[in-house]
């Protein structure tokens, strides 16, 4: 009788221990798209294994910059940092999200000359989770 009651305290043990972390999830972006018009970015995604949480927060960093025909960058007043973030809910262990990022400089950065973001970053703050993506 010790014995079967030793064994079921052990598995009962086991199963208090496995189950949250079969809950946990394991976060990961499972697509994220960017596309560029005029000096505006927007970055799309889908997060997935997030578990039973209710929202994620996402931010997306970048540095716009102010590019000329020859491909250079004339003047240091043209670049910035710019980022946007939110919360998006999460359903079934999986969050979409969409994210506009705006580059307004002074003097505008009028044609020929065109905006084009580098360094974007993409990050889940919460689960310290993030993915660099190319230049736009």
């Amino acid at each position: 009788m010790r014995r079967f009651l030793l064994v079921a305290v052990l598995a009962l043990a086991t199963v208090a221990i496995a189950v949250p972390v079969a809950e946990a999830g394991s976060p990961h972006f499972v697509s994220i798209t960017a596309s560029r018009s005029a000096n505006t970015l927007t970055v799309s995604g889908k997060e997935a294994g997030l578990g039973n949480e209710t929202q994620v927060h996402i931010e997306v960093t970048a540095t716009a910059e102010c590019i000329n025909n020859g491909g250079k960058h004339p003047k240091a007043v043209n670049k910035e940092s710019v980022s946007a973030a939110g919360d998006f809910p999460v359903q079934n262990g999986k969050a979409e999200f969409s994210l506009t990022l705006t580059a307004s400089f002074q003097p505008d950065c009028s044609p020929p000359m065109t905006v084009t973001f580098s360094n974007v970053v993409v990050r889940d703050t919460a689960h310290n989770v993030s993915q660099r993506l190319g230049t736009f």
